[in-house]
């Protein structure tokens, strides 16, 4: 979290943007040492390593409290923060917490609507506001603002209202309440990309996302802030919960998905994570799936899933629903000793048939001879080239139909 040596260091100012390679998102300049040309940061990068160049971007803001050491308790309601365009609205003190924003306009900021340059963002409460872009009427790959960033734990976002910024919110704290939030963030491209409209940073996040409108982009999951990004002990992506959302989009590429995990970092893995009663739409052009894992960096550990539960959901307009568990009909019209039952791509995140429930038959099981069999297969699991299906083996050659559920985790 602490820049040596920087060059030029008295004039860079405190609440800085940082940029850079190994650089996250929301990363700005929490502290300097003039005499020891030192910068500390509001959080850790993930690629430290060496001497590097770095931008720092000031913006300008309506209200600055980034010169106090401390702000606590503050509270501002009803308020329309006219930005016009020209500059940002609010940036917090450096340390504090329980900054309350109520019933208020956050019009067309710059570049920020709300920035936390360090910890001054813990329990933080944001309801019932309107966040209004200044990027409106721009092709979402050309969009920079941001609406709000946070840094500390226990972040509530409830009923506020968010149109097509570059990020709705960038949450870099766990225990965070999102409720009941309508952010939007499409464009008039066909086929057009979408950017994150909630970005969690943090691995292990243990948050809930629940009753909110996600419009035309999509809920981001990393660790980008993980000085040490490689999995090496701790829990990996965990405790997260999306449930009861409408997700919906119109007019986008095929290979767009709702929820995305992206590891910095080689050995993550699923530990813990609830997507359940969301729907999910799709207008004016399907896409693939709702589920994906961004391999920009690394890719996850399929082998070490656990505590993973994707279920109750609705899917309109998407051509692989995905579930786990997952309850799979499978028809065995020729006489076979071993049955391979194919998910079909539907368990979550690119996830192995590491265990199954059940195997129910739905029919008579029938040998060469045609006559009726009362066995009971046993499974081999993690079958195939990408470990998604199961094999079912039997005494002898048959017949007949099969209820199987099967699961990512053992």
């Amino acid at each position: 979290m602490r820049f040596s040596n920087v060059a030029n260091v008295a004039n860079i100012p405190v609440g800085s943007l940082v940029t850079g390679s190994g650089v996250g998102r929301e990363i700005y300049v929490r502290d300097k040492n003039v005499g020891a040309a030192q910068i500390t940061l509001s959080a850790p990068i993930y690629n430290a390593a060496g001497t590097q160049t770095f931008t720092f971007t000031d913006f300008k803001y309506l209200l600055d409290f980034s010169g106090f050491s401390m702000v606590q308790k503050f509270n501002m309601e009803s308020i329309e923060f006219q930005c016009n365009s020209r500059c940002s609205a609010i940036r917090l003190a450096p340390t504090g917490n329980t900054f309350a924003l109520k019933d208020c306009f956050v019009s067309r900021p710059m570049d920020r609507g709300i920035t936390s340059i360090g910890s001054g963002c813990q329990g933080m409460l944001i309801d019932g506001c309107q966040f209004l872009s200044s990027e409106e009427g721009e092709d979402v790959a050309d969009r920079t603002s941001i609406a709000v960033n946070s840094n500390g734990n226990d972040v509530k976002l409830r009923h506020n209202r968010a149109n097509r910024f570059h990020h709705f919110a960038v949450l870099g704290g766990s225990n965070n309440l999102v409720l009941g939030n309508h952010f939007f963030q499409g464009d008039s491209v066909p086929n057009g990309v979408r950017n994150a409209g909630l970005v969690l940073i943090g691995a292990y996040n243990s948050s809930s996302v629940a009753e909110n409108y996600v419009d035309n982009c999509f809920i981001q999951w990393t660790n980008e802030r993980d000085a040490n990004p490689n999995f090496s002990s701790s829990f990996s992506f965990s405790a997260l919960s999306i449930t009861d959302n409408v997700f919906y989009c119109s007019d986008v590429a095929p290979w767009f998905s709702y929820i995305v995990v992206r590891p910095y970092g080689s050995g993550h893995f699923l530990n813990g994570l609830t997507v359940t009663g969301n729907t999910f739409r799709s207008n004016a052009g399907g896409i693939s799936r709702v589920d994906s894992v961004d391999t920009t960096f690394a890719n996850l550990n399929k082998d070490r899933y656990a505590n993973v539960t994707f279920d109750n959901n609705t899917f309109h307009g998407i051509t692989t629903f995905c579930a786990n568990p997952l309850r799979i009909r499978h028809v065995q019209s020729s006489n076979a000793k071993g049955w391979t039952i194919g998910s079909g791509g539907r368990l979550p995140f690119g996830g192995k048939a590491r265990s199954c429930d059940s195997v129910v038959s739905l029919s008579r099981m029938r040998n060469n001879l045609n006559a009726d069999t009362f066995y009971s297969p046993y499974v081999e699991l993690a079958q195939g080239s990408s470990g998604n299906n199961v094999k079912l083996q039997w005494p002898e050659a048959v017949r007949g139909t099969v209820s199987v559920t099967m699961r990512v985790e053992q």
